[in-house]
């Protein structure tokens, strides 16, 4: 029987100032842990291309907009992987 993990990709776009904005992204690891990436590109694209290069396949995607204050966006990118045979369930 195929086994998955799973992953996740933030993506926040957060206002800096009257007119700038500043984007992080996260990684959220199967094993609970979480990493700033943001170093390793500047779009989600190159993120996502990075993901899919290690195996992980994108299964899903969600937006939350702040629309009141139009300050904040947050992109989740949901992502998953095939566990190698014999690997325990964590």
């Amino acid at each position: 029987m195929l086994r998955w993990e799973y992953a996740l990709l933030v993506r926040r776009r957060e206002a800096s100032g009257p007119s700038d904005w500043r984007m992080s992204y996260t990684w959220y690891s199967p094993d609970g842990t979480r990493q700033d990436v943001s170093a390793l590109g500047d779009t989600a694209i190159s993120h996502l291309n990075r993901a899919g290069a290690r195996g992980w396949e994108l299964v899903s995607t969600e937006e939350d907009v702040n629309n009141l204050e139009g300050t904040t966006e947050v992109h989740r990118y949901y992502l998953k992987r095939p566990l190698p045979e014999g690997d325990p369930v964590p």
